[in-house]
């Protein structure tokens, strides 16, 4: 059985560790712990991992966040993986902090990433991991809330949550998704 793991992001340093790049960050601990690497190869940063038997194809789009949809499309027709075994790493305004939440369908809720994957993949049914960055940011500034680093306060909490992040996608390919929203979906 075969996966592709997609995290959400831009690329470029000034974009590094935004909330709006949680995904990436996430992708990048995901294959750190299981001893890949990234190669810059076409539209993403590209690893294949291996956990328990299963193939993980591992992407981080370089299209920039707003046409993640080329880089996911691409990488499902050259890998020929179907989109239920698409999972989405991104993050989201509607939970606070570090709450996860796996979801196998669902709008964009506005996320221009997931709106882009939508049109360009097959619309709405693929799972993805929603990844909590709260809401504290004044009205009309969601651009820049997103775009900003995670505040002095939070960081301490993000190696755990990236952690936790990390063993809900171990568990999405190895236990499924049913018994992995059980578990993790609190």
């Amino acid at each position: 059985m075969k996966y592709l793991i997609v995290g959400l992001g831009n690329i470029g340093p000034e974009y590094a560790y935004t909330r709006h790049n949680i995904g990436f960050n996430i992708a990048d601990e995901l294959v750190k712990q299981l001893g890949g690497s990234f190669s810059n190869l076409r539209l993403a940063y590209y690893s294949e991992v291996s956990f328990k038997g299963k193939k993980l194809y591992v992407i981080k789009p370089t299209t920039f966040m707003n046409l993640s949809g080329k880089a996911v499309n691409y990488w499902m027709q050259e890998l020929r993986i179907p989109l239920e075994n698409v999972l989405v790493i991104v993050d989201d305004l509607a939970l606070p902090l570090g709450k996860l939440r796996l979801k196998m369908q669902g709008s964009s809720a506005g996320h221009n990433g997931l709106r882009s994957i939508e049109g360009l993949c097959g619309g709405q049914d693929y799972p993805r991991l929603r990844f909590g960055i709260g809401d504290d940011f004044p009205k009309g500034r969601q651009a820049d809330y997103v775009l900003s680093n995670f505040d002095k306060d939070e960081q301490p909490e993000l190696p755990a949550l990236i952690d936790t992040s990390v063993e809900l996608i171990k568990s999405f390919v190895t236990i499924g998704p049913a018994k992995t929203m059980t578990a993790f979906n609190k």
